[in-house]
């Protein structure tokens, strides 16, 4: 393929922690109190980003947010110094300071909604930062990815940059872990295929009853809009209410697209075969094959699909034209899952390569693989006009490395958030990496 599609992953912040935050995201609910490594989960996350750069992929780093986010807690009443702030907020509700100091950033599948500019009518990569209104402590994330996003992505003529969808329950928009695209070429016009869980204004039948839907049909069409496509290229699917109240929270946790090829299990849309079809139609238009490959509910179970983030994996093009599946190390782990990805990659298919990577600290967090990448397809003059020090490299790399074990702890458990010394750790560390990457001043605290 010309062109490429890169993945910039998101880097684990220094306030990594379990506190069961994410309602509907079981492993995250699971997995509440326990005690995490916030040095750990930064440096698995790193490794895979080196692996798949060594690989010859475009590989991308986006920074953390800082946390906790004080600016909120001075906005709901809580005065005084810094320190005086984080010990009223503690005493206050220490849930409510965890979901300020929450470094759910690091999961950038939901930063944004990316649209090439191959299927743009202005000819430029657009991104619409998600507004995350499901989760209070995603919600407030939405200023700093666009400084991010904006600072990573920063010449106008490649690149065009909307600001998050209104903070209302109607626009719920939850960013690219609900958005695939499917294209020959990834430089050449393809089909958009958004994925949504509810309408957004009118309450049907076909609604989960356990889980919230966080997309909606409404949030999803104005971001193809924003995006200036072409309704012919396309597609807007509901996800299955089955499978969200089994934990499917985002499309991502069950399905996965890449090229021709999508990668999804038996129960993952409402009316699958119609979606399905419209999909082929609409590529077909374009002159290429739709290439679905479903999983079986009797092979691999929603509930098993869920426990190993089968689908929550990426999907790439190698150069050799055959695809690469990458999963977490809990995919091996489970003998029938583990027996179908054998099965998969001997069949012929697409995919004849599984690659495997131990992401426990964000795994037991509620996100794997897929989770902690943003794709981004680019040709070459728009991977060039890429902020340089955002790409990774082996001098990055080491910087990296070296700057987590200089600024990380750890142990990091919800008690420890009240720390005041965390707070200058955290800030230290941050205007470290702005200087690393390149960014110039992206955070509050450094205008």
């Amino acid at each position: 393929m010309s062109g490429c599609e890169a993945n910039f992953d998101g880097l684990v912040g220094p306030t990594h922690h379990y506190a069961g935050l994410s309602f509907g995201n079981e492993a995250s609910t699971k997995n509440q109190n326990a005690v995490a490594n916030p040095r750990l989960a930064a440096k698995q996350g790193l490794l895979k980003m080196k692996a798949l750069a060594d690989l010859g992929f475009a590989q991308g780093i986006l920074p953390p947010h800082e946390r906790p986010h004080l600016s909120t807690l001075r906005k709901m009443g809580f005065g005084g110094s810094d320190r005086e702030v984080l010990t009223n907020a503690q005493a206050y509700s220490p849930r409510l300071l965890s979901s300020l100091s929450s470094a759910s950033s690091m999961w950038v599948a939901n930063a944004a909604t990316v649209s090439p500019s191959a299927d743009s009518a202005d000819g430029r990569v657009h991104f619409t930062v998600a507004n995350l209104n499901n989760k209070f402590h995603r919600a407030i994330e939405a200023d700093t990815t666009s400084a991010i996003l904006r600072a990573t992505f920063h010449a106008d003529k490649y690149f065009a940059h909307h600001d998050a969808l209104p903070q209302v329950a109607a626009l719920g928009d939850e960013g690219a872990a609900n958005h695939n695209r499917l294209c020959g070429e990834y430089d050449k016009p393809g089909v958009q295929v958004f994925v949504y869980g509810r309408d957004g204004l009118a309450t049907g039948e076909n609604e989960p009853v356990r889980y919230p839907a966080r997309q909606t049909r409404l949030a999803s069409d104005a971001v193809a809009r924003l995006h200036q496509l072409d309704e012919k290229r396309t597609v807007f699917i509901q996800q299955n209410p089955q499978a969200i109240d089994s934990g499917v929270f985002h499309n991502d946790v069950i399905s996965v697209s890449n090229g021709n090829v999508l990668f999804h299990h038996e129960q993952a849309f409402v009316n699958s075969g119609n979606a399905l079809e419209e999909i082929r139609r609409k590529m077909a238009a374009l002159e290429l094959d739709f290439l679905p490959v479903e999983v079986p509910q009797s092979i691999v179970s929603l509930d098993d699909a869920v426990a190993t983030y089968l689908f929550n994996s990426q999907l790439l093009t190698k150069p050799d034209g055959k695809m690469m599946l990458v999963v977490p190390e809990e995919s091996r782990q489970h003998t029938g899952v583990w027996a179908y990805l054998s099965a998969l990659k001997d069949s012929g298919g697409p995919v004849d390569q599984i690659e495997v990577f131990d992401l426990r600290e964000s795994m037991r967090n509620g996100g794997g693989p897929a989770c902690l990448r943003l794709r981004v397809a680019l040709n070459r003059n728009e991977l060039n006009a890429v902020n340089v020090a955002s790409l990774m490299s082996d001098s990055q790399f080491a910087r990296l490395n070296t700057w987590v074990d200089t600024h990380y702890r750890d142990r990091m458990q919800a008690k420890d958030l009240a720390d005041p010394q965390l707070l200058t750790e955290v800030r230290t560390a941050l205007d470290e990496l702005t200087n690393i990457l390149g960014l110039g001043a992206i955070y509050p605290f450094q205008r």
